[in-house]
């Protein structure tokens, strides 16, 4: 007999359709999870627009009050996938009204936010994770196995970038509902907790705490109207943001954001340097994991890549046979049978609130060093985690 976790979704937008397919396939290629989830209730403001996204996607019910949806007692996780300035109150609701509750990164607009988030899911003792999808992409799962193996040896640098265009056009305007990630008071920052928060967390995640920052940052637009009022504003958020770092292990990072990157819609990818070898990962190929090993024979000694669609691999036994690729959306699937597999073994599903909190702390030492030029240090208390790997 299968256990039904009732899911009450906030927010119809981009991610709630990428979770929502995650709920709906995972019963389908996990067959032996005990939960289920069941898509009980979807809530956003515009009734129009959420009684259709309810009827398109197979959700029971709908709301446009999130308040409403949190009191119901039919709902047993709340997954928030609004806009950054709504985090914090709906977890905190959610978590005093004892749901287990998913969130969408970053955690929040700022690292008070964050901590008072953390505080709530703590004293209430609920189950909680944060949507850092790409941990679950099987050939980034596997650099972490060949990370954690030490086949690596001693890791000297880290490097990563995620480049995107959509903003090179003077004219877009900031705020609403389409434009909300380029208004500082709905998102809290711009590349860095968009875009850099995936690098950071994956980084931390495969090579330990990052201790200190320098970093700069650019908004190359000064002033844009505001979708809601109509006024010209000034634009708060980062369009671009380099920064370098030392990692807890004494490694050196080196990272990049930037959303005018002309040509570039998604461009996320790493590299570790290490003692005894190197991986490399990029978003537009990621099935496939570039790995060097210098314990490889001279004679043959090179740059490899591994198509990552065995069933030996990470998740990869779930899905088709060897050599047939899967995609973005697999990695959503992934995490939601994490998070399923975390109920049964009552453990904490990685990443944590408190994870996402350490990340949280980076991105905020970042901006902090881009505004003072000067190094920040980041506090962070990082723990490493191994995500559940079914």
């Amino acid at each position: 007999m299968k256990k039904e976790i009732r899911i009450g979704l906030i927010g119809c937008g981009f991610m709630g359709r990428t979770h929502t397919n995650g709920y709906k396939r995972v019963a389908d290629f996990f067959p032996e999870l005990t939960y289920r989830p069941v898509l009980k209730a979807v809530c956003a403001r515009s009734k129009e627009k959420v009684e259709a996204f309810a009827q398109q996607w197979g959700y029971e019910s709908f709301e446009t009050d999130w308040r409403t949806l949190i009191a119901r007692e039919d709902l047993d996780a709340i997954d928030i996938c609004t806009p950054n300035n709504m985090h914090a109150e709906i977890a905190i609701a959610a978590a005093e009204a004892g749901k287990m509750i998913l969130c969408e990164k970053p955690l929040a607009r700022t690292l008070m936010e964050a901590e008072s988030m953390v505080k709530a899911v703590e004293q209430a003792q609920v189950k909680n994770t944060v949507w850092y999808n790409y941990r679950r992409i099987p050939a980034v799962t596997l650099a972490k196995k060949i990370v954690d193996s030490g086949k690596l040896g001693r890791i000297f640098h880290y490097r990563a970038n995620f480049l995107q265009d959509w903003t090179i056009n003077e004219n877009l305007p900031q705020g609403g509902k389409a434009f909300w990630r380029m208004d500082a008071n709905a998102a809290g920052s711009g590349v860095t907790g968009d875009l850099l928060a995936h690098c950071i967390d994956t980084a931390m995640w495969l090579n330990g705490g990052i201790k200190e920052v320098s970093a700069v940052t650019e908004t190359f637009v000064k002033q844009r109207m505001h979708e809601e009022t109509g006024r010209m504003q000034e634009v708060k958020i980062d369009d671009a943001c380099i920064f370098h770092c030392h990692f807890e292990n004494g490694a050196l990072g080196l990272f990049e954001s930037t959303r005018y990157a002309r040509g570039h819609k998604a461009l996320y990818t790493f590299e570790i340097n290490g003692e005894q070898g190197s991986l490399k990962w990029d978003l537009h190929d990621l099935n496939r994991l570039a790995y060097f090993n210098h314990a490889d024979e001279a004679e043959v000694r090179g740059w490899r890549s591994i198509l990552v669609t065995d069933g030996d691999q990470p998740y990869m036994d779930k899905w088709w046979v060897p050599g047939l690729s899967i995609g973005y959306e697999h990695s959503f699937v992934h995490q939601v049978a994490d998070f399923l597999r975390s109920l049964e073994k009552e453990q904490a599903c990685a990443p944590s609130f408190q994870d996402a909190f350490e990340t949280q702390k980076v991105c905020e030492a970042i901006l902090n060093s881009a505004q003072s030029r000067q190094w920040q240090q980041t506090n962070v208390e990082w723990k490493q985690e191994a995500q559940q790997l079914i």
